[in-house]
């Protein structure tokens, strides 16, 4: 062969090669060809060979290839049908299985989804090819099968997954997938179930399984429903379509029903969450602290190989592994149709998770071993947030709770189905009476018993956890907590709503000592911003639906359909009331009181959970949130009142004349009496009166709190607009690296090495520190004063922000005015004679070393340690006769002569050293000698953290404001005549 010969030759094989693909005839040439070498490689070679190995693996997939390339062709299909005639399938099953290869086995299951795919020749209904399929995976998946790679362990899953879309598409296809010894499965379920078919005999003896060999593709999907991934997800899916499946197939639900399916299921899930951290501490990461947290006295919790923290990657994925498979249960009740099937399901869910693990380990769980409480609460928590299936939520909190349990229906079953569940459920209930003959139930300890013990833990974590379950309660399945968690009472039918004059006067109340806290900022829209959330929550709640929900139309007045109805559940809720002396209530206000000292997160805790005890719309809140309207008192009407009332009741009918008596009478408010106020208003005045105390003791105090509001606002903008990361630079070589977000939040100052002082230079560098001529929220510049104290009084009630730069202690006098205003220079007569960029630079250089001093005496206040004050001050007055208003007032961050006396008490503390002997510190120092005395231990933070809790309380405050407001208008509870 000559030079161009050879050249030309590669070329025309080429074009021979997709003639021949073009050709049917050719193409089936070739398969056969293919085929017959790989008959006999395998008849005449060593499996074990290397070489023959290869070339198995070769030919399988030149196979797989032709059989892809036909499909997508136009008919005729001459080498699918050879591979349907041949039946193929049945010798490359058996050379896969005895190959124990996993690049041939990875050849074979592509070739027989290629097949499956082709949707032609009806492979997927032939028992010879699903005979030859479930053999070769039941020996691969098998326990002495070949350990398969991550990609062939998914293709041989999605190939089963397949299988079981076809029969969820055609369930004529079940019965060569699915038989049992009796013979194939009989679609026709509703015939057998109507009885014009002869149900099948009962089985002579009931193991409590089936036979694996009755559907091997049933339990090859669930041997992976635990695995994750792609594996779990199709293995998962192609069972929920099998029991889908179950509802068209008499013979498929009772052998479901009669199976392990449901011992499996629950098992597993006990393995799961066995393996869940049995002592669990909750805590953020470093790098992700919440701005609220880190300016508080938060301390992370220590963890170790025995107890776990909340943020660890391991944990985290346990506890979604864990989680998932609690959704495939819901998910699994969610697609059954079958009634026999779902009650097996949730019988073993029941008796093998809840009785036999979740409540044990509620039993012994424990605040004082390093912190099970925390996980078992926790766990269950996370468990009734994931889940929304009725049935499943029914089963969890009646037992939990020792709800009673429903008359068992007299009807006998009568179907082969019924029979065999019942047997089922017998089998089930006997050996668990085996296990457990002396164990514990709830009707001992239960649930609430639980948490009531928690709430009075001293564990901080315990208490959160506890009050983030209870909320969770409250929120999502409140019907079950009016009869067990809550101590509640009907209301009685002549019962009357609060007056609008009550009403007013005690949103004016709650308003009112919100502003005696005090500060600067948009209040308008803060609180705008609080009543939108609280009708959003109010209207979701699942009680208030009803209440809320629009008719359907004018004619038809049904409420829309709400699964409420449920065997065992508790009826529908009617409209109720939460008794005074309820546990939960007086363990919640016991929290309360000492509001400042407690962790941030036990406030947000303690402050979510009294809002969620009132947002049902069946929930009446008199007595216990709001005066009750039997305790109204009213003082005589004035003069003027009766000249105005009979002038007009002169002119008006005798209808009209009580009705304007009537509106009058609601429109008065009544004597604001301390005595008759519920606990909660009564504790609320007592910590605003706190707030004053430390008002008068801790050193500018408003100004802290101020400052303290504008860093949460700058860290929301900062939140809500993360800055753009710049791609990364190698520093200069000798130039120290800029610290890192987490490293300058953890950076502080000796006296106290926390997040507090690194997160608040973060925020106030955002501002452009030390010239700090940047808004919090990019908002224009305002004229503004620069915060001296004039003979007039105070400073103006303006926006005030970190930009404005305080009146220095003495001894850092301040010869300019604030140059952010742009007025008249106060100069020294050397800088006056000198020059211009001289004295800019001077002026520049004074003003960051006052703002430096000022900012290390403010940090040296917010370091220092505070109990609770002395509640024997004068109280806070407030005007509740006057119109109320809708948000607090704005008021000054401190008066003239409060300013001085502060300043003069910031020299002497900073003229004294660490040495400090402020008020503040005899009055702790006192408080905690008295404490010493009467035998019980006083909590100390820091001012910082009070100052954080007082803007939590502020918050607070209006959220409850906000709540009587929203309920009065959506809920039509105020009366007005």
């Amino acid at each position: 062969m000559d030079f161009w010969s050879r050249l030309l030759s590669p070329l025309s094989a080429g074009t021979s090669r997709q003639d021949q693909a073009k050709d049917p005839a050719k193409r089936l040439h070739r398969f056969e060809k293919e085929y017959g070498s790989l008959l006999s490689t395998w008849r005449t070679a060593n499996l074990r060979d290397g070489d023959a190995a290869e070339t198995l693996e070769i030919r399988l997939q030149e196979l797989t290839n032709i059989l892809s390339d036909e499909s997508r062709r136009p008919l005729p299909h001459p080498c699918i049908q050879y591979a349907s005639i041949k039946q193929i399938y049945v010798p490359i099953g058996k050379i896969a299985t005895a190959s124990h290869n996993e690049w041939i086995i990875k050849e074979a299951v592509l070739l027989f989804a290629t097949l499956i795919e082709s949707e032609e020749e009806a492979f997927v209904e032939t028992p010879a090819f699903s005979t030859s399929l479930t053999n070769l995976l039941v020996r691969i998946t098998g326990a002495e099968g070949v350990h398969l790679g991550l990609d062939t362990e998914s293709r041989v899953v999605e190939l089963a997954f397949n299988i079981t879309t076809k029969i969820r598409l055609d369930p004529s296809i079940l019965p060569a997938w699915f038989k049992t010894q009796d013979g194939p499965a009989t679609p026709d379920r509703h015939a057998a179930v109507a009885g014009d078919l002869p149900p099948p005999p009962p089985p002579s003896g009931f193991a409590g399984r089936t036979q694996r060999a009755d559907f091997p593709l049933f339990y090859i999907l669930v041997d992976y429903i635990h695995h994750e991934g792609k594996v779990g997800d199709f293995a998962r899916t192609g069972l929920l379509y099998i029991i889908e499946a179950a509802s068209s197939s008499a013979a498929l639900e009772q052998w479901i029903v009669e199976s392990d399916l449901s011992t499996l299921m629950a098992t597993g899930l006990g393995a799961l969450y066995s393996q869940l951290s049995r002592k669990l501490v909750i805590d953020h990461p470093p790098h992700d602290l919440p701005p609220i947290l880190a300016l508080s006295d938060y301390e992370h919790p220590t963890s170790s190989y025995e107890i776990v923290s909340s943020c660890s990657p391991e944990f985290q994925s346990h506890l979604e592994t864990f989680l998932s498979h609690l959704l495939f249960w819901q998910d699994v009740l969610n697609h059954c149709k079958s009634v026999e099937v779902k009650s097996t399901l949730l019988e073993h869910f029941q008796v093998i998770f809840l009785q036999q693990l979740l409540y044990p380990s509620l039993l012994e769980s424990s605040d004082i071993d390093g912190g099970s409480s925390v996980a078992v609460l926790t766990y269950l928590r996370r468990i009734l947030e994931s889940l929304n299936h009725p049935d499943m939520i029914n089963l969890i909190l009646h037992y939990l709770l020792a709800l009673p349990d429903t008359l068992p229906s007299k009807e006998q079953p009568r179907s082969s189905i019924s029979l065999a569940r019942k047997r089922k459920s017998m089998d089930l209930a006997t050996m668990m009476a085996e296990k457990s003959e002396d164990a514990a139930t709830p009707l001992l300890f239960n649930l609430v018993d639980l948490i009531l013990a928690c709430l009075r833990s001293r564990n901080q974590q315990t208490i959160h956890v506890t009050l983030q379950l209870v909320s969770a309660i409250l929120k999502r399945h409140h019907r079950y907590a009016i009869i067990t968690l809550l101590k509640t009472e009907v209301l009685p039918a002549n019962s009357v709503d609060r007056t609008v004059g009550a009403h007013e006067q005690e949103v004016e109340y709650l308003v009112s000592l919100a502003a005696s806290i005090g500060g600067h900022g948009n209040f308008d829209e803060m609180y705008a911003n609080i009543l939108k959330d609280t009708m959003t929550r109010l209207e979701s709640h699942p009680c208030s639906l009803r209440l809320v929900a629009p008719r359907v139309s004018t004619n038809n007045r049904e409420l829309p359909a709400i699964p409420d109805s449920l065997p065992g559940a508790p009826r529908d809720v009617r409209e109720h009331t939460l008794r005074p002396e309820d546990p939960l209530l007086k363990a919640i206000l016991d929290l309360l009181e000492t509001f400042f000292v407690n962790p941030v997160e036990t406030n947000l805790s303690v402050s979510e959970t009294m809002v969620d005890l009132a947002i049902c719309g069946y929930m009446s809140i008199e007595g216990w949130l709001a005066r009750s309207p039997s305790g109204y008192m009213y003082a005589g009407p004035g003069e003027q009142d009766d000249a105005s009332a009979s002038e007009a009741e002169s002119v008006a009918t005798d209808g009209e004349a009580e009705r304007l008596r009537a509106l009058k009478r609601c429109r008065a408010r009544p004597e604001w009496s301390p005595d008759a106020l519920p606990r909660i208003l009564s504790i609320v005045r007592r910590l605003c009166d706190q707030v004053s105390s430390y008002r008068a003791t801790v050193p500018r105090f408003d100004e802290l709190l101020q400052q303290r509001r504008e860093a949460f606002q700058t860290a929301d903008s900062m939140l809500d607009n993360p800055p753009r990361k710049a791609s990364p630079q190698p520093p200069l070589q000798g130039t120290p690296e800029r610290p890192s977000m987490d490293e300058v939040l953890r950076t502080g100052s000796p006296s106290r090495p926390s997040a507090l002082e690194g997160f608040a230079q973060r925020l106030l560098s955002e501002l452009g520190t030390p010239s700090r001529s940047a808004s919090p929220k990019g908002r224009k510049e305002q004229s503004r004063s620069s915060g001296t104290s004039t003979p007039g009084g105070g400073p103006q009630p303006e926006l005030m922000t970190p930009n404005a730069i305080r009146v220095p202690p003495k001894e850092f006098p301040m010869n300019y005015a604030d140059p952010s205003r742009g007025g008249a220079r106060s100069l020294s007569p050397a800088s006056a004679a000198g020059d211009p960029l001289d004295d800019s630079r001077r002026r520049d250089s004074s003003a960051t070393s006052q703002a430096s001093a000022f900012a290390a005496i403010d940090q040296s206040t917010l370091a220092k340690r505070v109990g609770l004050p002395d509640d024997r001050l004068k109280p806070i007055p407030l005007h509740l006769n006057r119109p109320a208003r809708s948000v607090p007032e704005e008021q000054p961050a401190k008066a003239a002569d409060g300013d001085e006396d502060e300043h003069k008490e910031e020299q002497e503390q900073h003229e004294a050293g660490a040495e400090d002997t402020s008020e503040t510190g005899a009055a702790a120092g006192a408080a905690a000698q008295e404490e010493e005395e009467e035998g019980e231990e006083e909590v100390h933070v820091s001012v910082s953290h009070v100052i954080t809790n007082v803007i939590v309380f502020q918050s607070f405050l209006l959220e409850l404001a906000a709540l009587m407001q929203v309920r009065a208008g959506l809920f039509d509870e105020v009366r007005y005549v």
